[in-house]
């Protein structure tokens, strides 16, 4: 498209093809991280369902809300940021690069309903029902939240009768899987950069974690010095990736070492950590009479699973078969959790061969004493906080550029980099719990002689407090 002007043909955006929308039929939400979201036509067809309403009952950060009060924001909101954030994101690329890139109305549509519909597949308390209750229950199973949106997504499309293009459908799936381990299907290279928005496989920066990391630390109050703002507009495509300033290289670093301090104070907390122990195991010993996992492989069953569990097992006084699990919960009401004993960091030198530790490890390394420990006195958290590349730096997978007016994209080596950033990039903690108050002390002890087995010292930073040991039922 272009224009005449003294006989010359000037070049300009089509922004009716691509931008422009009928605002009589749109909604405004306020939301208390991004304000104004303006929701569309076609996504409030996605949103007005029951199986995205579930959403606003299943807590984004799970049982952390009983450490951090003000944690009890949902997927629901969530997944409304994440859906401004990629449209933002795709908008600020089409009006920089729109020409170059090709990217149409196709295009934003595609990204934004990936955006939106991404965790549409979470189980009751998020990854807590993926990540400790499943493989518990169901061993050797591969099954992800991810694969479950994309389920979802063809089931509220049938059961819903929602009018939508084929193939913006089965893009916006492409596009919520490509983090995952999953290759990305042929066809996608053209526009290769527009996989890189929601949920980046190749770098891990992309919107969802723009809006946790500002959401999840607004709720519990701490401060959050990481400016997306400032990727998003200085972001640029060069040969089919989104690469970024080099000046910026430090806010990159801020983005992860944000998301690493969100999960060693917060999602990883040692009391968050000992109440979800609980809660997994109140489920483990009600699945056999609920079925909770028969339910996740089939969407017209599992979307009717939420965060009401927790209540439905605790007032279900009537079952026999939950009394343990009913137990459990009021532990958790009452405060009187698994007693944390004491945790390390595994030493540098031996993460590479590194196994998860067992409550089996454990009790095997107690002396002769008078009370004699059993596996299920035991619990044993394994906790891995990362930069989001495992021991790599993240920093390796990023392209850079120097300015808009240069077409070179390059890396950025360990050696130019500042000497403050870290050199390690991932730790491996191992904490223990007592089941019993009682038994802190026993446990606390052959944790200790664990830990001289297997590294030849002591590995925590100190003693279990004497306080902690002595206290009783």
């Amino acid at each position: 498209m272009g224009a005449s002007v003294n006989g010359e043909l000037l070049l300009t955006q089509d922004f009716s093809s691509v931008g422009s929308r009928d605002r009589r039929f749109e909604k405004t939400v306020y939301d208390n991280v991004h304000g104004n979201i303006n929701l569309e036509p076609l996504f409030m067809k996605f949103i007005d369902t029951a199986e995205f309403q579930r959403l606003r009952d299943l807590k984004q950060l799970g049982l952390a809300h009983m450490v951090y009060p003000g944690a009890v924001h949902s997927r629901f909101e969530h997944s409304l940021g994440v859906y401004w954030l990629a449209g933002e994101a795709v908008h600020k690329l089409q009006a920089h690069q729109g020409l170059e890139l090709g990217i149409d109305r196709f295009d934003v549509k595609t990204v934004k309903l990936a955006g939106l519909l991404h965790d549409i597949g979470h189980g009751p308390y998020s990854h807590l029902f993926e990540r400790e209750f499943l493989p518990r229950v169901l061993s050797g199973s591969h099954w992800s939240h991810e694969e479950m949106s994309v389920k979802l997504v063809d089931y509220m499309i049938d059961e819903n009768h929602i009018d939508i293009d084929p193939d913006i459908v089965k893009r916006a799936k492409e596009m919520i899987l490509a983090s995952s381990d999953k290759p990305l299907p042929k066809g996608t290279g053209e526009k290769r950069f527009l996989y890189d928005i929601v949920a980046n496989g190749r770098n891990g920066i992309d919107v969802d974690k723009f809006d946790y990391i500002a959401r999840d630390s607004r709720a519990c109050g701490l401060g959050c010095n990481f400016q997306y703002q400032r990727l998003m507009d200085t972001m640029r495509v060069m040969d089919n990736e989104i690469c970024y300033r080099a000046k910026e290289y430090l806010t990159i670093h801020k983005l992860f070492s944000t998301r690493a301090d969100l999960y060693r104070t917060v999602y990883t907390h040692a009391k968050v950590k000992a109440i979800e122990l609980m809660f997994v195991d109140a489920l483990v010993q009600a699945d056999s009479y609920c079925g909770f996992s028969s339910q996740i492989h089939v969407p017209s069953e599992y979307w009717k699973l939420d965060d009401t569990i927790l209540k439905a097992i605790e007032t279900a006084t009537d079952k026999e078969e939950l009394k343990e699990s009913r137990e459990l919960i009021r532990r958790i009401r009452r405060r009187d959790l698994y007693q944390f004993c004491n945790e390390y960091i595994v030493p540098r030198d031996n993460l590479d061969h590194f196994k998860n530790i067992t409550p089996q490890d454990i009790v095997c390394s107690q002396k002769a004493s008078g009370i004699t420990l059993k596996e299920e006195d035991v619990a044993v958290c394994n906790v891995k906080i990362d930069l989001s590349r495992g021991r790599c730096n993240p920093l390796e997978s990023i392209k850079f550029f120097k300015d808009y007016e240069s077409d070179e994209k390059f890396q950025i080596s360990e050696d130019k980099i500042s000497h403050l950033l870290p050199t390690s990039y991932q730790d491996m903690i191992v904490r223990v719990y007592s089941k019993k108050p009682e038994l802190v002390e026993v446990i606390s002890e052959a944790f200790t002689n664990f830990q001289r087995k297997t590294y030849g010292t002591e590995t925590q930073v100190h003693e279990t407090p004497e306080k902690k040991k002595r206290k009783t039922l």
